[in-house]
């Protein structure tokens, strides 16, 4: 995957509702709510710290500033009524973290409501760049790009392995082509055996067995898989290497893509 695109910082290149965003020059918000953790935390590291007047309560980062900002639900369920009453002036939502219900209510009643959809570590940097142009950090947010692709670019060529990455027990399930942990995976020429899925597909430790994965990997979120389920995994699948990981290097998307890929490129490293 090449990820080495130029982006004309002059002009946004989201996806967004309004199909005629690039004709205007943006006017800069002053009161900005997240709905995305991920997105929470590139807004302060964009230095956007004292616009942001509302998170989720899955918006954990960054620890050291995080709790003075205001929750207002989770992401399938934000408190509309607490939206309300603060009154932001940008929205930031996501496709897949939040409810079109949720996102469509809020539009309908005149919020400017920001959504993103990412599958991809492209479409990733492309958000990055939109949030910056949308909130007048055009030049920061164009930094944080450069080097987290300075980062991706130091990534060796490594032998293929295939991999099968659990997010969640009771039932097992995995991920699909059209996530961004896949594109992930696939940068680090890890093939994904669901790679013929989309979404988060149900599966089975028969199933992942069967398939015969190099590698079984656990994820810390959104399930919290711990040691004890090494042992379990493994008890079906014993031709299968299982490790357990940290699911924010491979799921959170934003600026901790900068310091992801740099535990990212040790960690694969160390698999051969």
């Amino acid at each position: 995957m090449s990820t080495n695109s130029i982006f004309n910082i002059d002009r946004p290149m989201s996806r967004m509702k309004d199909e005629k965003a690039d004709e205007r020059t943006p006017i800069p918000a002053s009161k900005i709510l997240s709905l995305v953790p991920s997105l929470t935390e590139l807004l302060f590291d964009l230095g956007l710290s004292e616009l942001i007047v509302g998170r989720t309560r899955f918006c954990i980062h960054p620890k050291e500033s995080i709790d003075s900002v205001p929750i207002v639900g989770g992401t399938k369920n934000p408190n509309l009524d607490k939206i309300r009453a603060i009154d932001p002036d940008l929205i930031i939502a996501n496709k897949e973290e939040n409810r079109e219900v949720d996102i469509l209510q809020l539009q309908d009643e005149g919020y400017n409501v920001m959504v993103t959809e990412i599958g991809t570590i492209e479409e990733a940097l492309f958000v990055i760049h939109d949030i910056g142009w949308t909130c007048g950090v055009q030049k920061k947010a164009k930094t944080l790009i450069q080097n987290i692709q300075d980062e991706i670019a130091k990534t060796h060529s490594f032998p293929e392995r295939t991999v099968a990455y659990l997010i969640w027990k009771d039932p097992w399930m995995s991920i699909g082509r059209d996530t961004y942990i896949h594109s992930v995976l696939e940068h680090y020429q890890l093939h994904n055996i669901f790679s013929d899925k989309t979404r988060y597909p149900k599966t089975s430790l028969s199933e992942i067995s069967m398939n015969k994965p190099d590698l079984i990997l656990l994820s810390s979120e959104p399930y919290p898989f711990k040691k004890k389920h090494i042992k379990e995994v493994g008890e079906a699948c014993s031709g299968s290497d299982i490790l357990l990981v940290n699911g924010e290097w491979f799921s959170w998307y934003g600026s901790r893509m900068l310091r992801s890929f740099r535990h990212l490129n040790r960690f694969r490293r160390g698999l051969n």
